[in-house]
């Protein structure tokens, strides 16, 4: 047979109907009851192909060209496949197989109640998506297609895609054979996203492979803008676990530069064409919260059963669309993911970028994958040099390929590369998808990055550090850690982590931890916020035109500043919150001094001149205060937000900077203004312990609190009586000094006696093995540690936790 309904084919069809067709056929025939939107269409099998390329006689005549290619020379590799383009485009369609087209081309559009209805005709080899290669993107795609004759015309194209350039050279990157390949062709109903939106959906962290969120990334117009990288998508997560139990689980929301967008075409042979995109347009994210969720949804529903259907877990890369004269949403592709279904999750691997030489950095973007990459500066605009700039066959191997935005002809450049930057696309872009595939750095969506970047210049491009990747000048050192998470041992204290960048949360899950003992606002707020909370609420209060151009730009896709600050903080929250689910995440409220607020955008018109910011207005003291109260109200919506729309309730929330207890109960009630109150819907307070007031009134602050978190830093400062930010007297500083130990240890049996929790977050325990022996013997509830120093952390634990059980077992004997 050579055409076939989609709902009468299945994935066990593949080697029948290639890979794209076989997923859609499952799909339509378990997931459409299930109520997934998947347009209908029909394959051309792989038996049509061959007997297109018998009819013409042109096997032997392909392998003859093939048999002159020299594969390491791009203009060799340029003839040959356009040679045998040619050939296939030049051949006729056997008639027999032309008037099955033809009539299942009218089936479809009388389903669709239309003389001729558009088609997308999509390229679908039998090698696609296998386990160890995907080849995804490989061939052509044409979409608007109208009529019998242009379709078998883009039929006839799909077969001449099988040897692009960059088809020959990954099928010879990966050892296949030529003619071991078949290619069927999927004909699929439209959707009108052209006037809507669509784009990518994995139903895992592309980046880190952190199992329990869906990626989701959208642009207006026709999907191949976001496959191509031609625009900087939006981009959200939304998180499966809480997703499933029916809450609104948006757990971040990037806005991108979605400044133009394929459509249709109503210009004679052209079928579909790119526009710009209004600024209103570009300010606004182009798929609701509803239609985010409802997609999350079905991309979990459809991992279920791909993992039900192959024994083991496996995510799913779909592609999706929303129709703009219906309003529907359907899923227009899905295939297995290829990339983090094969690492192995025993053993971490970890770049880290020296920073004691104190790189600059020159550019930065989104960071894809989490390695670095060195070498020269080279940039391209065209492959074949026709432009006037460099031409690719001359690219050499380990140089840094740098331009405006890739697609697969240039794949054949890309596997010469240590690493890939460019101006445009996202993290699902072909750009970013063939740079995880190949295991090097890239760093997609700089804007600029041609502009700032000079061809022969030496270069570090960094992944290493979280989702925003950075392009260092010079050849940075940097180091590469490998560890077998099965070989650590276990402690009996747990090891919580502290936290402060969301963009790690997820790579820092994958370290052994018994969740996280401190979560900074102050780090969220300068990163995801950036602007003083009291500016943002009233800046064109301030005749500061600058100012509010900056807020206006900062808010941009949200409905006000308010609701930017909330959404935001929540977002960061939510992330980290989201990485240890169900584990405890302690959360500080902001505790920034007032110089360091001074220092966000317009902070100068709302913070006083401190001699000593310190010890001065700061913690519990600004949230209860009239100037202040309202921004930590905003803090509080946001924790509310966390725990009560997204479904973390493992947020438990830390009071800083607290002197008496009277200062705890205003907090308290301020708090339940705003929406968030103790013991509510579980809702734990931890009060950080760092003030000489909190250790000897331990007893009276345990009777409002359900746990105490020691901030050594400041508890060390107040205790010795120094400032910790003065260099002349730094040498006194020493949290190992008795008087610190000792109230430490009050501390921890003022909360023995109260049956309150106690923990400690600071470096201490992993710096010096005796302050970490101290802590365990005097009885500590938990000791949380900055990443990277977790490993060592457990490990000295571990040995001190020995060394106690055998001086208890001989004191016993």
């Amino acid at each position: 047979m050579n055409v076939v309904k989609l709902s009468e084919v299945k994935l066990s069809d593949l080697q029948r109907v290639g890979g794209k067709s076989a997923s859609l056929g499952e799909m339509i025939q378990n997931m459409s009851k299930l109520g997934v939107n998947i347009p209908d269409g029909f394959a051309i099998t792989v038996d049509a192909y061959w007997a297109f390329i018998k009819h013409n006689h042109l096997e032997e005549r392909i392998k003859s060209s093939l048999a002159g290619l020299q594969h390491d020379d791009l203009i060799s590799l340029n003839k040959t496949g356009l040679e045998i383009r040619q050939m296939i485009r030049n051949g006729k369609w056997p008639l027999a197989i032309e008037e099955e087209i033809k009539r299942e081309y009218s089936r479809l559009s009388a389903i669709y109640k239309q003389e001729f209805t558009d088609v997308a005709v999509r390229s679908s080899a039998t090698a696609e998506d296998l386990p160890d290669a995907s080849f995804a993107g490989q061939q052509e795609t044409y979409l608007n297609v109208r009529g019998p004759e242009q379709l078998l015309i883009s039929v006839r194209d799909c077969f001449a895609s099988l040897f692009t350039d960059r088809a020959i050279s990954y099928r010879d990157n990966f050892g296949f054979d030529h003619f071991n390949i078949g290619l069927s062709v999927c004909v699929q109903k439209m959707v009108r996203s052209d006037l809507a939106s669509s784009g990518v959906a994995f139903s895992i962290d592309t980046e880190s492979g952190f199992k329990d969120v869906v990626l989701i990334n959208a642009s207006y117009g026709l999907g191949e803008s976001v496959v191509q990288g031609s625009v900087s998508p939006d981009e959200c997560l939304i998180f499966k676990p809480t997703l499933e139990e029916g809450h609104e689980a948006i757990i971040e929301k990037k806005l991108g530069r979605k400044h133009s967008k394929m459509i249709y075409s109503t210009e004679p042979g052209k079928l579909v064409k790119t526009v710009q995109v209004g600024k209103e347009q570009q300010n606004q994210f182009c798929i609701s919260d509803e239609q985010l969720l409802q997609l999350a949804k079905w991309v979990c529903m459809i991992e279920i059963y791909y993992s039900k259907l192959k024994g083991h877990w496996c995510p799913v890369d779909t592609e999706w669309a929303l129709d703009g004269l219906t309003g529907e949403l359907f899923v227009v592709q899905a295939r297995p993911e290829t990339i983090h279904s094969r690492v192995k999750s025993d053993t971490l691997v970890e770049y880290k970028i020296d920073k004691a030489a104190e790189p600059t950095v020159r550019l930065s973007g989104i960071a894809v994958g989490d390695k670095v990459g060195q070498g020269k500066i080279q940039k391209m605009y065209s492959l074949d040099g026709r432009d006037g700039s460099f031409d690719g066959s001359k690219f050499k191997e380990g140089d840094i390929l740098v331009t405006e935005m890739t697609d697969p002809d240039w794949e054949p450049v890309m596997k010469k590369a240590s690493a890939i930057v460019t101006n445009k696309g996202g993290r699902t872009c072909h750009a970013a998808i063939v740079a995880r595939e190949m295991g090097i750095a890239a760093i997609v969506g700089t804007e600029n990055g041609t502009e700032l970047l000079n061809n022969g210049e030496e270069m570090t491009v960094s992944c290493a550090e979280g989702d925003v990747g950075k392009i260092y000048e010079g050849l940075v050192s940097f180091r590469i850690e490998e560890t077998n998470l099965d070989q650590l041992p276990e402690t009996k204290t747990p090891i919580m982590l502290n936290v402060a960048s969301p963009d790690l949360a997820f790579k820092f899950s994958r370290i052994p931890n018994a969740g996280v003992g401190l979560a900074r606002e102050e780090f969220i707020i300068n990163n995801y916020i950036k602007a003083h909370p009291l500016a943002l609420l009233n800046h064109r209060q301030l005749d500061d035109n600058e100012l509010t151009a900056s807020i206006l730009d900062l808010t941009r896709g949200y409905a006000d500043e308010e609701t930017f600050f909330v959404k935001r903080l929540s977002y960061g929250i939510a992330k980290i919150a989201s990485a240890f689910y169900p584990k405890q995440v302690i959360v500080r409220l902001s505790d920034f001094k007032s110089n360091e607020y001074a220092n966000l955008l317009g902070g100068k018109y709302y913070e006083p001149e401190e001699e000593n910011p310190m010890i001065g207005w700061r913690g519990a003291s600004r949230y209860y205060s009239e100037a202040y109260e309202y921004a930590f109200g905003m803090e509080c919506k946001a924790i509310k937000r966390v725990r009560e729309k997204m479904g973390l309730k493992n947020v438990t929330i830390m009071i800083p900077f607290c002197r008496t207890v009277e200062e705890l109960q205003k907090v308290y009630k301020v708090m339940k203004t705003y929406g968030l109150e103790r013991g509510k819907d579980g809702l734990t307070v931890f009060l950080m312990a760092e003030l000489p007031s909190n250790i000897w009134m331990a007893e009276e602050f345990a009777e409002h609190i359900d746990g105490f978190s020691i901030g050594s830093n400041d508890l060390t400062q107040l205790t010795l009586g120094l400032d910790r930010d003065s260099s002349l007297v730094a040498h006194i500083y020493n949290e190992r000094n008795p008087a610190v130990k000792r109230s430490i240890n009050a501390l921890i049996v003022a909360a023995k006696k109260t049956g309150t929790k106690v923990g400690i977050c600071g470096q201490g325990p992993s710096d010096y093995p005796d302050f970490a022996q101290f802590l365990v013997e005097a009885g500590i509830d938990t000791i949380s540690v900055t990443p990277d120093s977790m490993l060592k952390t457990i490990k000295a634990i571990s040995s001190i936790e020995h060394q106690l059980e055998d001086k208890a077992s001989l004191n016993i004997n």
